[in-house]
């Protein structure tokens, strides 16, 4: 207990979400808006902030009309919250402003930059290397997550930019020490996220080469150079150059220093997540097992408040997933805030293992987290997943994970969860860096094994040939999965005599060589093949066609124009693979493969001709096109069609009846069409490749997945090259514009706008052209330059009246009333949205004709015609109720309370803000505090708080 007179100990974190601590306790700091006050005046702590350049920072070129009144307001609420540090923190007036006086080491932000700046003047490198890593240290992700005002965005790129070189500063420091070996795995990772630096790219190729690797440095720099070659049509700088030719001639300069490394050192409603798949039907033995995982439930067991990581290792098949779920499903009652749980496919045969980028978003998914208020940086990713699981008693099961780099973005931070790992690999690193506990997981004891086998196939039956089933203990070496199959095989023939079987296993029992498991590897090609030998032709020929198909799995109708067969005759194929346990229906209608089993397959499938593989391979990918292609239509009927050659016989795309069944068909095949891009283009199918990809646009943008987004195009960049298709080059250099100005990487959708104009402009493609002008101009708006995107997009406008392209009239038009509203010129907004209504009436663009009289309603509110403002939010919001849009309902709601509150009317608008909070907690709107702080204070205005719209803008 703090005696009388002792202070209180606080800190400020910008370097990450924003967070406020005094004593260790997290301070309520109030919605986005009122924190974007508090950093403002942090970042230039202990000085004064004008008036001016709060309103500046705070709000950009959108404050309120009452601007004074409401910062004065915020600057109030922030003094309370911050009243229990008073003697270490305050916020004051002086002349001209406010100043927040505190002791800079308080703010992680200039504690950064000071321990930064000693590092670089330390004479020392051992005090360099730990003052660096003390400062990186205290980055949680991306600087001030959630705030987005243009001054804002401008510092967080300057903040990426100071850690990005405190990062080369000290890796160049830790090689110049010798620690290469340990810099492998980060570098990797690091190149990965930026894989156009070239400093960093050179810091990577010294840590290979000096870690015995130069074959591997020089693959890298090989890799730089076409990325860079074929991204930004330039070579390797001359320092990257003349280190290429340094590895070549084995330069002496660039050996390691003899020295040894050494080591250093009031929330909204939000859903459960219930991800675990069904607990195994038949689950023998394991005590010992069983026992160590229920000690992780004691609460003295992680001393010191960390994370409880438990790391089941194993060869494949020996049951790791069936242990981890039969005691997940028994101790359900210790997890009550929900279990997630992500197959991250580190072994599998079909693929690449899963990005910890895709399987942090999945998790975000399944904690309610909002698209919009998603980073699109992996850093801000796992910083607000480790946010929203903080104080949560949650299980979180990481399944078959590669390796330690794979799961660190994955381990959330609050000692009430519990961490399952599994993998076949021995995941050391993390047992160093985060104690995670290791259980090595045998095969089962021959009694066990035994007991397994008869639970499968009855008392009588073993007792009967006990010869038969000792020989098949014998070569399924007590391997679950292994003793499963045949278990599946043996039930599927109830008169087949075990001893037959076990003749079988003994004759195949020198074929699996593929399957590198260990000592067992013959014994278990002898299990898969006897069970694979027993199918029916057509069934076996499923088996080897699914085992080459891309993704994590695959529904019915793909399998039927996977292997040129009516959906009826699939149906029944699957339930015989399914008999023989040799692939699993893990959700209704789709099926998967354990990963060995699919290994086997492949095997199998490379016995049969090319010509066949290829074949119905060139089927799935025409099925995947075809139906993304009608899909993506229902999602968006007004995008430009473009046509497609006529599907192979034996193609039957699926038939999608509205909207919500293609959202929904896109969602349950994401990372199957994903894989499928690039399963075309590497069948040498460029064409599929790029209208693939053309096709999965509207989904990745509705569901912002970015980073697939960007992959897709870029392979379909290249596709189009190889075709020599400048039209799809330019389309696919545009698409990248709009994914990259998602992201926030402004600068390299700038590029790639670019690019797409010069190639429309040599094709004479002039709607083509104003698309992109308008995406300039959605650039242009990011970047806090209203005039110049209106320029652009006045620009697009001309281009498609000319083209008569009514759709993208309305768009423009729409974008030209916006920015006017931008720059204060209301009665210009009002002619130009009145256009666009008209026009989306006459094509039919409901959606966006709610936009349009959402912006008509915008400008008449600041131009004081209230009654004129609340018939467009209402017509706004028929139309929006209509196709669905709850999120966009929310935002016009908010907006109509503003203007019956301007109109004077406190009790409409407390009516509409309640309709329009009860919605935005049902969907996790991130408006959901403001509008409970509006409630409380009927006298705010909302319109101060309004976010980047996301209709307008867009290219």
């Amino acid at each position: 207990m703090r005696q009388r007179g002792e202070e209180s100990m606080v800190s400020f974190g910008l370097l990450g979400s924003v967070e406020v601590r005094v004593d260790g306790t997290e301070v309520n700091l109030g919605h986005a808006r009122q924190q974007c006050v508090l950093v403002a005046l942090l970042v230039e702590a202990n000085h004064v902030v004008a008036v001016d350049q709060l309103v500046d920072r705070v709000w950009g070129e959108r404050p309120p009309r009452r601007v004074q009144g409401t910062l004065y307001s915020y600057l109030s609420r922030l003094r309370q919250a911050l009243a229990p540090a008073a003697e270490q923190v305050s916020i004051v007036r002086r002349s001209g402003g406010y100043v927040l006086s505190v002791e800079e080491t308080a703010v992680d932000l200039h504690r950064f930059r000071r321990l930064v700046g000693e590092a670089r003047a330390a004479d020392e490198d051992e005090r360099a290397s730990a003052l660096f890593a003390q400062a990186l240290g205290l980055w949680r992700g991306r600087a001030f997550t959630a705030l987005d005002t243009p001054w804002f965005t401008t510092l967080r790129e300057a903040l990426e930019r100071e850690r990005t070189a405190a990062e080369l500063d000290h890796t160049d420091l830790r090689l110049r020490m010798g620690r290469h070996t340990g810099l492998l795995a980060e570098l990797s990772t690091r190149s990965e996220a930026h894989p156009l630096d070239e400093r960093l790219a050179g810091q990577l190729m010294v840590a290979l080469y000096r870690s015995g690797r130069p074959a591997q440095a020089l693959h890298h720099y090989q890799e730089i150079r076409c990325r860079l070659a074929e991204e930004l049509g330039t070579d390797p700088s001359p320092p990257l150059q003349d280190l290429h030719q340094r590895i070549l001639t084995a330069d002496p300069a660039l050996t390691a220093p003899a020295t040894p490394s050494t080591a250093g050192s009031g929330r909204r409603p939000v859903p459960v997540p219930r991800q675990l798949p069904a607990s195994p039907p038949v689950f023998i033995g394991r005590i010992p097992e069983l026992a160590t995982l229920d000690r992780l439930l004691d609460p003295q067991a992680a001393p010191g408040g960390t994370v409880m990581v438990s790391a089941i290792g194993g060869v494949g098949g020996v049951g790791k997933s069936w242990l981890v779920l039969h005691w997940a499903h028994n101790r359900l009652e210790h997890f009550p805030d929900g279990q997630l749980y992500i197959n991250l496919r580190g072994f599998d045969p079909s693929g690449e293992p899963l990005a910890p980028a895709v399987a942090v978003r999945g998790f975000l998914d399944a904690l309610g987290a909002d698209p919009a208020e998603i980073p699109a940086e992996l850093d801000g990713q796992t910083g607000l997943y480790r946010s929203l699981t903080s104080d949560k008693r949650l299980l979180i099961v990481l399944d078959n994970a590669c390796d330690t780099a794979q799961l660190l973005p994955l381990l959330p931070g609050s000692s009430t969860c519990t961490v399952l790992i599994t993998s076949r690999r021995q995941l050391t690193g993390l047992a160093v860096s985060h104690g995670a506990r290791s259980l090595d997981l045998d095969v089962l004891p021959d009694t066990e094994a035994r007991h397994l086998l008869i639970r499968h196939l009855g008392h009588r039956r073993t007792a009967a040939e006990p010869d038969a089933v000792a020989t098949l203990l014998t070569y399924c070496a007590g391997l679950p999965l292994a003793i499963s199959i045949l278990a599946a095989r043996a039930a599927a023939g109830p008169d087949l005599p075990l001893s037959a079987l076990a003749e079988e296993v003994q004759e195949a029992a020198t074929r699996l060589d593929a399957l590198d498991t260990g000592d067992m590897a013959a014994d278990l090609r002898a299990v898969f093949s006897s069970s694979y030998h027993a199918l029916e032709p057509d069934t076996a020929q499923a088996f080897r066609l699914i085992g080459l198909a891309p993704g994590p799995d695959i529904s019915v109708s793909a399998t039927a124009s996977l292997t040129g067969l009516p959906v009826a005759r699939v149906r029944v194929l699957l339930r015989k693979l399914r008999a023989a346990h040799l692939v699993q229906e893990h959700t209704p209608g789709r099926h998967r493969m354990h990963d060995l089993i699919r290994l086997y397959a492949t095997e199998q499938g490379q016995g049969q001709p090319v010509s066949v593989s290829e074949a119905a391979l060139h089927r799935l990918a025409d099925f995947y096109l075809h139906t993304a292609h009608t899909a993506a239509g229902l999602l968006d009927a007004h995008r430009d069609q473009i046509p497609l050659a006529a599907a192979r016989p034996g193609v039957v795309p699926e038939e999608m009846a509205d909207r919500g069944a293609a959202l929904d068909w896109f969602t349950a095949e994401h990372r199957v069409l994903y894989a499928a891009v690039d399963l075309a283009a590497g069948l040498g199918l460029d064409a599929h490749a790029w209208q693939l990809a053309r096709a999965l646009e509207t989904f990745f943008d509705y569901r912002g997945h970015l980073h697939d987004w960007a992959a897709s195009q870029r392979t379909a960049l290249k596709a189009a090259r190889r075709l020599g298709e400048r039209s799809w080059q330019a389309d696919a250099h545009r698409s990248l514009g709009v994914a990259y100005t998602q992201m926030g990487r402004l600068d390299e959708g700038h590029t790639h706008f670019h690019q797409a104009l010069e190639l429309y402009d040599h094709l004479g493609d002039r709607v083509s052209q104003a698309h992109t002008y308008r995406g300039l101009g959605w650039v242009c708006d990011r970047q806090g330059r209203p005039r110049e995107a209106l320029d652009h997009n006045e620009r697009a406008l001309r281009l498609y009246r000319r083209a008569d392209h009514r759709g993208g009239q309305a768009m423009a038009l729409n974008n030209a009333g916006w920015l006017h509203a931008m720059l204060g010129q209301y009665e210009r907004t009002l002619d130009y949205c009145a256009q666009a209504v008209a026009l989306n009436r006459e094509i039919d663009d409901r959606h966006a004709e709610a936009g349009a009289w959402d912006s008509l309603g915008y400008a008449h509110h600041h131009l004081a015609r209230y009654a004129d403002a609340t018939g467009c939010y209402e017509r706004a919001l028929d139309l929006v109720r209509g196709v669905g849009d709850r999120f966009n309902e929310t935002e016009i709601l908010r907006h109509l309370g503003d203007t019956h509150l301007a109109a004077g009317d406190h009790e409409a608008a407390r009516l509409v803000w309640r309709q329009a909070l009860e919605i935005a907690e049902e969907i996790g709107h991130p408006a959901a505090d403001e509008l409970r702080d509006a409630l409380m204070d009927p006298a705010r205005d909302l319109s101060e708080d309004q976010p980047e719209d996301t209709r307008r803008g867009r290219s």
